[in-house]
């Protein structure tokens, strides 16, 4: 292209010679003129290298200085962990982190994780922290979040989902939208709640999925506290049911609808789940898609975010460390992961 515009230039600025000239002359001056526009082809492709050059180091300081929690849409498939890792991949690319130009003089580390697991057949909003802004998951986590659940009547599975295995079927031919609502108060408010075997709690520092995968004897968790702000039935087409769900941290929306099911005298699995708010962030207005995990979006996103956090939890905006090193001196970055009790991921 810029060879093309060089080209344009070049023959613009010639202006027409009406003076007859000898073949070998004419093709002398054509050769002149392209010589001309090679010339400056050249000269625009050389200064396209070097800013190149010079914009990687400075998308990687951009990259290192975005500091705040934004959401991401996490679609079918992958879990939260593989998505965090996706997402961490195309920003140091972008970034062209490492780079081989860089000096070991100062190491440089790169903070990233996510505000509470997705299941790996859910989507939905995914809440992400970068820098100091890993420090606020654990409000995420503890927050509110708002689900679209998609219940089928008839059919229990091991993972208490439509990926696990049938444990058992039941009949529910019976069943009206009238009994599912006469239900639904009994699953709202501050409820008692068996966590299913398939999460990501731990036992023993391992969780407990991995361990039911690899056929070990898990016993299930104690019923545990946990709110549900509003519950109600958006479509009933037997056997499939569709709720709205508005949660507090750690309910299993898993255990909701299998409980449910339980309750009509049948049996229940979720077909499909979407989280569609987690704390302030929804999924119309404020998840980028992966088309849109670039440096300078999120960096967008990042200063829009700021204002739906609390006062007192929002980041305060700090001076930067004076130094005599460039703020890009290293020639790599650890990036060692490790998970928390309350599964949140740190990149560092």
């Amino acid at each position: 292209m810029a060879a093309a515009e060089a080209a344009v230039v070049s023959s613009s600025s010639l202006k027409p010679d009406t003076t007859p000239v000898p073949e070998s002359a004419g093709m002398a001056a054509a050769t002149a003129a392209t010589s001309s526009a090679m010339a400056a082809a050249a000269a625009v492709a050389a200064r396209t290298g070097s800013e190149a050059r010079v914009s990687k180091p400075a998308l990687a300081t951009k990259l290192l200085s975005l500091s705040g929690v934004f959401a991401v849409h996490k679609p079918k498939g992958p879990t939260s962990a593989e998505l965090l890792n996706r997402l961490k991949e195309k920003l140091l690319a972008e970034a062209g982190m490492p780079s081989p130009e860089w000096t070991k003089r100062k190491k440089q580390t790169l903070k990233i994780g996510h505000g509470g697991t997705l299941d790996s057949a859910a989507r939905g909003v995914l809440v992400v922290g970068i820098g100091r802004g890993t420090k606020l998951l654990t409000s995420m986590l503890s927050g509110s979040k708002r689900y679209i659940a998609t219940g089928e009547l008839g059919k229990a599975t091991d993972t208490l989902d439509s990926t696990g295995k049938v444990t058992e079927e039941k009949p529910y031919d019976k069943i009206t939208q009238e009994d599912i609502e006469g239900i639904l108060q009994k699953f709202t408010g501050n409820i008692m709640q068996v966590p299913p075997l398939y999460s990501a709690l731990k036992k023993d520092g391992q969780r407990l999925s991995t361990l039911m995968k690899r056929g070990e004897v898990v016993e299930a968790k104690p019923a545990r506290p946990v709110t549900v702000y509003s519950l109600s039935l958006q479509k009933f087409q037997p056997p499939f049911f569709t709720l709205d769900v508005e949660c507090g941290g750690g309910f299993y929306i898993r255990s909701l609808v299998s409980d449910i099911g339980r309750e009509l005298s049948s049996c229940a699995n979720v077909l499909e789940l979407t989280r569609t708010k987690q704390g302030p962030f929804t999924l119309e207005e404020h998840a980028l898609p992966e088309d849109k995990w670039t440096i300078d979006d999120i960096a967008q996103s990042l200063e829009q975010c700021s204002s739906l956090l609390p006062a007192e939890t929002a980041l305060k905006k700090s001076k930067p460390e004076e130094s005599n090193e460039p703020v890009l001196s290293c020639e790599y970055i650890t990036l060692n992961e490790i998970k928390g009790e309350d599964d949140v991921i740190k990149t560092f």
